[in-house]
């Protein structure tokens, strides 16, 4: 093993020494079931850590993390996650948090390329065209890239709203809520986005909402 890894394995043993002291019966419990309320859908951003952000312990949160917090209708990894969380964790809130000053957003909005992820971040680019007209109406690039990383949280709830595994729960009479939040690195404060969808009626009102601000330009 590489010498270079080793601090990682120390802090790790001294991070589950803590939890014990703590609680010694913690790891006996956890590892019988989880049964967490939350889908964490965030970035894969090493600076945006998802259950440190909301100080929640191991078994709390279930998480999906991709670059820019994307959710994609055909990607089979999110997909599974949400129909493991939906289905089977009934978990009872998904949130999907992007972050300012995300680097897979201005990408997408520079055009700079980086490789096979520039496929990835075409979906944004898509967003950039969709909502050009507003997004111009910003003095300065970083206003402008401040609210696309704001839209594009907008519209992953949304399609995260409009997926069929959500759509089905709502069908069945689940209780599920779907959540846009947005994290500040230069503070470590989450922002709520004020988009908390419940069912397809608020989802169709909170699609109507964004077309209304973004496209009356």
């Amino acid at each position: 093993m590489s010498h270079a890894l080793e601090h990682l394995l120390q802090s790790n043993k001294e991070w589950a020494q803590r939890i014990t002291n703590d609680d010694p019966q913690f790891f006996s419990k956890l590892v019988q079931q989880q049964t967490p309320r939350y889908l964490w859908i965030g970035c894969a951003d090493s600076r945006v850590p998802s259950t440190q952000l909301v100080d929640v312990l191991p078994g709390d949160m279930f998480v999906h993390r991709n670059v820019a917090n994307l959710v994609i209708h055909t990607d089979f990894n999110c997909l599974s996650v949400m129909q493991y969380a939906i289905d089977v964790l009934k978990v009872e809130h998904i949130i999907v948090c992007g972050h300012y000053r995300c680097g897979g957003v201005q990408a997408a909005m520079q055009q700079q390329s980086f490789g096979l992820v520039d496929n990835w971040l075409r979906h944004i680019q898509d967003i950039i065209s969709k909502h050009q007209r507003y997004l111009d109406t910003f003095a300065t690039e970083k206003e402008r890239l401040d609210k696309l990383c704001e839209l594009n949280v907008i519209e992953q709830v949304l399609n995260v709203c409009e997926n069929t595994l959500v759509r089905h729960a709502w069908q069945r009479g689940q209780k599920l809520s779907v959540h846009g939040w947005i994290y500040g690195v230069e503070d470590g404060l989450l922002r709520d986005l004020k988009l908390s969808i419940n069912n397809t009626t608020e989802m169709n009102a909170a699609i109507h909402r964004l077309m209304a601000q973004t496209q009356t330009i």
